[in-house]
């Protein structure tokens, strides 16, 4: 039997306070239903804990975590990614996509030629990037996730259709 698949939904920033609570940054659409998607594993998935947020702090919410009682062992989960697993999250609209969906992805261009595979996404505030391999090439393609750039995402068929800008091809 296969595992689930887990979806990347926070991090651990460290500990708050003494008392073993945890800062945590949640990368949900709503960040406070990270809590929901409990009991959250480890990327390798030798941890797994319950999740209770106690309140709002700058850049996400200080929490208690199932098993996390002391500052030490709170601060020795900083920079832990934790995971749901992807059933319990919510079903996306046609047009929207966990990352996860996306990433080994092949991308070709509008007249069917391939350009690569998708590496990551990425996100730093004014929108997806698609970052795709290209075999052969210097570098990384760098694609806007936008309409007019990725006209056709096929999951089915396990591939992305895009309209570069001519600049980046």
């Amino acid at each position: 039997m296969s595992k689930p698949e887990l979806i990347c939904v926070g991090a651990i920033a460290g500990a708050f306070g003494v008392q073993g609570e945890v800062r945590l940054k949640s990368f949900c659409a709503q960040p406070q239903d990270i809590a929901l998607y409990a009991p959250l594993l480890t990327e390798d998935r030798a941890r797994s804990f319950s999740v209770k947020l106690t309140r709002p702090v700058a850049g996400g919410f200080a929490a208690r975590l199932g098993g996390i009682a002391s500052k030490e062992a709170a601060d020795a989960l900083r920079g832990v990614t934790l995971w749901a697993e992807k059933s319990k999250l919510p079903s996306l609209p046609d047009d929207e996509f966990y990352h996860a969906d996306l990433i080994g992805l092949e991308v070709v261009d509008t007249g069917g030629v391939r350009l690569g595979q998708v590496r990551a996404v990425h996100n730093h505030g004014a929108g997806d990037i698609l970052e795709v391999f290209v075999p052969g090439a210097p570098a990384t393609l760098l694609l806007p996730f936008t309409r007019a750039v990725v006209p056709t995402v096929d999951l089915t068929r396990g591939r992305i259709v895009a309209d570069p800008p001519e600049e980046v091809e």
